[in-house]
């Protein structure tokens, strides 16, 4: 039987979404390992994050009470799978890709320039994820209405707790991709030759991937890509809006976006955090936690960790990219980190190449995200075309 936990802060309070990443800064310096009954365990610091995610054996992916494929599972479950879907992101598939996703964000950009007042999330930042994901697994636009409002929907779900309206929410998902699924099956031989259609194909041994597999993957890539995306879109347009030389500087340098990009994420988590839960009794940061205990690894915390980023809101490009934690590490790193660079490099590329000033709109503060999103919910800008 556990030990009743008393709690040791409150990831609700006003304070702490009113300003997610200085209160998470105030927690690694105060208490890195907190209990709170609605987040269980969180772990603020690099090292015991680092720690969770190079030992599976200790601390497993198997969280979630519902099939979720791969990150939901471990070895030697989570290898097979990840066997399957780790040819996705080759470099081979993304120089493949990458004409159409320049192709989205061309148009995207493009339109914006004939407005001097833009609200990028919601005119351009959401629809880049969308589309882009739409078309790197082959489906048609008709979906993007009904995915716009599913995402809505998605996160309204997930902040309220409620298990039965996110269980919902979760099969309304799942019925999209069925219909796709049955699409494809019935077209045959004329099924579109896109890797919606080549999952139906897949095998772990002798065995073809269930449906409920092939919606788990495409669930878990779309949840993660499209909200996830779209946040890192909003948060590296603030950070060189507030910085004109810095962005007059990537105008000049883009071969620095990269690391430029993964140095902004980092100072500025587009994802707050995952989880992670004990198979066995151990002691991480000064804390004992019983065998079945709960984590959550607080990503927007552990990348600004002094003792290994020095002042964690300096701007480096020099940094060594193995301490970044922004795609995870370990057997269960980010599968599609290579598709998600390549995507905001191309976007930053066009945004940074087609405009002269990127700028916040004086007297329109820009909307912060709660948790569990991160980055803005609204961020008024005024763009200004470079022709």
């Amino acid at each position: 039987m556990k030990n009743e936990q008393q709690d040791d802060w409150d990831p609700r309070a006003e304070v702490a979404l009113h300003d997610q990443i200085a209160a998470y800064d105030d927690m690694r310096q105060r208490c890195p390992v907190a209990h709170s009954s609605y987040l269980n365990w969180s772990l603020f610091r690099h090292e015991d994050v680092a720690r969770v995610l190079n030992d599976h054996q200790t601390f497993s992916n198997a969280v979630s009470r519902h099939l979720s494929v791969p990150n939901g599972m471990d070895p030697p479950q989570h290898t097979a799978y990840r066997d399957i879907i780790d040819p996705y992101f080759s470099r081979q598939h993304m120089d493949a890709f990458e004409p159409a996703c320049r192709k989205i964000a061309v148009k995207l950009v493009g339109d914006l320039l004939a407005r001097p007042e833009i609200d990028l999330m919601t005119d351009v930042a959401h629809d880049f994820a969308l589309q882009v994901q739409s078309e790197f697994l082959g489906w048609p636009a008709r979906l993007h209405a009904p995915l716009r409002r599913w995402i809505r929907k998605n996160h309204e779900a997930t902040l309220s707790g409620n298990k039965s309206i996110m269980a919902d929410v979760a099969f309304e998902f799942d019925s999209y991709i069925q219909d796709l699924l049955s699409v494809r099956r019935d077209a045959g031989d004329n099924a579109p030759d896109d890797i919606t259609s080549s999952l139906l194909r897949a095998k772990i041994g002798d065995n073809f991937l269930s449906d409920k597999d092939i919606v788990s993957i495409l669930r878990n890539w779309t949840v993660g890509e499209l909200s996830t995306i779209a946040s890192c879109v909003g948060i590296l347009a603030h950070y060189l809006a507030e910085r004109p030389s810095l962005q007059q500087q990537l105008r000049e340098q883009t071969a620095s976006l990269p690391a430029a990009i993964d140095e902004i994420l980092r100072i500025h988590a587009p994802l707050i955090a995952s989880r992670r839960i004990t198979n066995t009794r151990v002691k991480i940061g000064g804390r004992t936690l019983e065998a079945g205990e709960r984590i959550s690894l607080i990503w927007a915390s552990a990348n600004r960790t002094e003792a290994v980023f020095g002042n964690p809101d300096e701007f480096r490009l020099d940094r060594d990219p193995a301490q970044n934690l922004l795609y995870g590490a370990g057997i269960h790193v980010c599968p599609g980190a290579p598709l998600a660079r390549m995507e905001l490099r191309i976007f930053m590329e066009e945004l940074l190449a087609r405009t002269s000033q990127i700028a916040l709109v004086p007297g329109k503060e820009p909307v912060k995200a709660v948790y569990p999103a991160s980055g803005f919910s609204a961020l008024p800008l005024s763009i200004r075309s470079a022709s």
